[in-house]
């Protein structure tokens, strides 16, 4: 296995020296011609500053850095999922400190040429055999029916439906994009020790918020009524680390808690184990900070059906000591504000906030039974009441993923919707038990957990449109087919069943 382990490092290191070398034309540049041109350009350079000042600067900085990136991204597909990943984590902190750059648009480019890198595989090895599953037919169908909603007849504006489709079809695409270029066990690592560095920073950072207070460009941002209306309550600031807000921070905690929480029981390395109980320990700590009660609930309810899911003995005790853990904070009394709205997530009758939505599902109800098609895309929340302020839908709160769907793509949607989130799941359960690599049947179930949670997460709170989770939920939904892919390949191979 170490010799094995050092090949494919020195693989590794080789693939890298090659796309260095190829991305900065080292070897082009290694002769009287380049030197030439080199010199050219740096008088080139030279003149541009004088005469253009800074913007010249930023432009050809730009160039560089683009042209690059662009190359890496379409010649190197895997760099560009690792991109996407860390982009979409850091997105929203990076907008929020005030940086006047487009970066959603950015973050569409990036779509853009891995959808681009996609089809130039797919054109000079064709492989669609991997796609012909229900969970990649039922994709497909959310993804056309979402964009067949800009002719509906029912939509107050065009407009909502151009900036709402980004973040549904265009993200939903990514599937398949995962699904392809994710094609080996040593990828998939390192997707994990990337998403559950990422979650612990996140954690860090909202630790920096609570004990040390925001940033100067936090701290302006929370000036506005609407903001201070949703994040001070009870006397406290929620905070929301590196996120769009408290929702997206409290979701993405959970699932890195899910994860680590899987991962634990497979790692046999001490120190792999400590490292993996302290951004548990992190992230379900920090994620009180959110005071996002729909989060509190998920680890609980993953919980279960981990434990369903690996029963055994061990998993009874084990179960049995989480159950009674999670009870004695339910119900232990306190004076912590955090704690206090813990355990307020778990009587929900008494929950103010719970009975308003509760009442605003119920008023639309009639709504969405006599348009089966919807509002049109985009009509409720923030783009509804932009681009058609004064129609029905866009005073209206959806506050849960599911009502949102329901009340823009009608019932019909809502059913493609939901047998799209069914046959995902039916899929992980199905691919858990019929995978034999232990490694790689753990790994799934970390995924299945993590799409389990955002699916009830879905329910009070709108779960995955927002980064990182849009993304994190499509590349888990990638992975529970790719790992049934991969067994199936390692079970072929003639050592493996020689050790079997």
């Amino acid at each position: 296995m170490r010799a094995e382990s050092t090949i494919t490092n020195n693989g590794l290191l080789l693939q890298l020296k090659s796309f260095l070398r190829n991305a900065f034309l080292v070897e082009k540049f290694n002769s009287t011609a380049g030197y030439l041109t080199l010199a050219v350009f740096v008088c080139g350079f030279s003149y541009l500053i004088a005469a253009k000042g800074i913007i010249a600067v930023v432009l050809l900085l730009a160039a560089f850095i683009g042209i690059p990136v662009v190359y890496a991204v379409i010649a190197y597909p895997k760099f560009g999922i690792f991109t996407l990943i860390v982009g979409a984590y850091l997105l929203m902190w990076v907008i929020k400190m005030g940086l006047n750059f487009p970066m959603g648009t950015l973050m569409d480019g990036l779509y853009a040429l891995l959808l681009l890198s996609f089809l130039l595989h797919q054109k000079k090895n064709p492989e669609w055999q991997t796609f012909k599953n229900p969970v990649s037919y039922l994709l497909l169908a959310w993804i056309v029916y979402n964009i067949l909603q800009v002719g509906n007849p029912e939509a107050a504006s065009r407009l909502s439906w151009l900036y709402t489709i980004r973040s549904v079809a265009i993200v939903a695409l990514m599937f398949f994009v995962f699904l392809h270029f994710i094609r080996t066990v040593q990828m998939v690592r390192l997707i994990f020790k990337v998403w559950l560095a990422l979650a612990l920073f996140g954690a860090l950072y909202a630790l920096k918020q609570e004990f040390a207070g925001f940033a100067s460009f936090e701290v302006s941002m929370l000036q506005d009524p609407q903001i201070i209306l949703l994040y001070f309550i009870d006397g406290r600031w929620r905070k929301f680390s590196i996120f769009s807000d408290p929702v997206a921070f409290a979701y993405n905690m959970v699932v890195a808690s899910l994860l680590a929480i899987v991962l634990l029981t497979f790692v046999k390395v001490w120190y792999k184990k400590i490292l993996l109980i302290l951004c548990i320990s992190l992230c379900c700590y920090t994620m009180l900070f959110s005071g996002t009660r729909g989060a509190y609930v998920l680890i609980p309810a993953a919980l279960v059906l981990f434990f369903i899911l690996k029963f055994n003995k061990q998993m009874l005790g084990a179960g049995v000591a989480a159950v009674a853990f999670i009870a004695m904070l339910i119900f232990i009394p306190t004076s912590n504000p955090s704690l206090q709205r813990f355990q307020s997530a778990f009587k929900p009758a008494a929950d103010a906030s719970f009975n308003v939505r509760s009442a605003n599902q119920k008023r639309i109800q009639p709504y969405i039974l006599s348009h089966p098609i919807g509002g049109g895309l985009g009509a409720t929340g923030v783009w509804g009441a932009r681009f058609a302020p004064g129609s029905f839908l866009a005073s209206f709160p959806p506050d849960s993923g599911y009502v949102r769907v329901a009340v823009e793509l009608g019932w019909i949607g809502l059913f493609i919707f939901c047998m799209l989130m069914f046959y995902i799941l039916k899929t992980g359960v199905n691919n858990y038990f019929a995978i034999r690599d232990k490694e790689l049947k753990t790994y799934c179930l970390a995924m299945l957990l993590v799409i389990f949670a955002y699916n009830i997460g879905n329910y009070p709170q709108e779960a995955i449109v927002q980064f990182p989770s849009n993304i994190l939920f499509y590349l888990a939904a990638a992975l529970v087919v790719r790992l049934r892919l991969l067994d199936t390949e390692l079970q072929q191979k003639p050592h493996h069943a020689a050790e079997e």
